[in-house]
């Protein structure tokens, strides 16, 4: 897959082009059925199945000062792209320059640095030009005066709910790790960097591997059965607190995850957690000696959780 970091400063001379435009956060099951009519019309048609990607989130160029919670960094929608058959993926920055273009000049700045534009398709509620003015039927106006076609795909039901961003972002925060398969397609996710923590966690007996995420939607405090996934590929299943760990350090935020049957240095590696379950709430215990039960007893669940469930692993 082809990675385009700026599309107004790039002609794209692929044939039918077949494209689609939004945020993408979180590339939930809502976004795979846009996707993958982009990816059949292409095929039809002989033609390149793309996507354009505006970064950052317009909601975070709208109001700063309340910083969306984003699902998916960069690394890993990219990886969702290509694993669901787009070959070119395009950027738009999203700026005061973009967000202030009329209607038309989003058309033949941006759109027709596609040169062979055969389809747009785009979701429910797209909108596109200043002030959000253009909608689909306008979208269809400048199809018929510039040569394209459009294609307009209905929100995807699941269980009486609208799959959107919004939804998994608010079952993420929630803790709903179990319930978020059934929107988002997969176990939700989190990366990060492997960053230098205190050593607590092995003076208790149980090292861990502090993370400090390139994506800000984070569950609640609590510990997770969960797998993580190296740098280099291994998958291993791990025990996740997130919290201040109250008994011992009860005011730094921490994400940790206690690798469980791995005693490998990883400081600045990259590391994927792949979360099933909400164990328990994090708790103050009476002393050091009773949070060492209490992690025995996580670890012991964990390690019987993934025996029993194998065949569960969906990175």
């Amino acid at each position: 897959m082809r990675i385009i970091k700026d599309i107004r400063k790039t002609k794209i001379n692929d044939d039918n082009v077949v494209l689609t435009i939004g945020s993408f956060d979180g590339v939930h099951l809502g976004h795979i059925e846009i996707i993958k009519e982009v990816v059949s019309l292409a095929h039809i048609n002989h033609g390149t199945p793309c996507v354009m990607v505006l970064r950052p989130h317009p909601r975070t160029y709208f109001s700063p000062d309340l910083p969306l919670k984003i699902l998916t960094n960069e690394e890993k929608q990219q990886s969702l792209f290509r694993q669901n058959g787009i070959k070119i993926t395009t950027i738009l920055p999203f700026n005061h320059e973009t967000a202030n273009l009329l209607p038309e000049e989003f058309i033949t700045k941006i759109l027709l640095n596609f040169e062979h534009l055969y389809a747009v398709v785009v979701g429910h509620d797209f909108r596109f030009g200043k002030n959000a003015e253009g909608d689909f039927d306008l979208l269809k106006k400048y199809g018929k005066k510039y040569g394209f076609k459009v294609k307009q795909i209905p929100p995807l039901i699941i269980q009486g709910e609208r799959v959107s961003s919004s939804l998994i972002r608010e079952l993420v925060l929630d803790g709903e790790m179990e319930k978020i398969v059934d929107y988002l397609g997969r176990r939700y996710s989190l990366s990060g960097r492997v960053i230098k923590g205190r050593g607590i966690g092995q003076q208790l007996g149980f090292p861990t591997a502090n993370i400090s995420p390139f994506h800000s939607a984070v569950p609640p405090h609590g510990v997770y059965s969960a797998e993580c996934i190296l740098e280099d590929g291994r998958i291993f299943p791990a025990a996740v607190n997130i919290g201040i760990a109250p008994t011992i350090r009860q005011q730094d935020f921490a994400i940790e995850a206690h690798i469980i049957d791995f005693n490998e240095e990883i400081l600045e590696q990259k590391i994927e957690i792949v979360f099933h379950k909400h164990i328990r709430p994090e708790k103050k215990f009476s002393s050091r000696e009773e949070l060492i039960h209490a992690i025995r007893e996580d670890v012991e669940y964990i390690k019987q959780y993934f025996n029993k469930n194998k065949n569960s692993i969906k990175p």
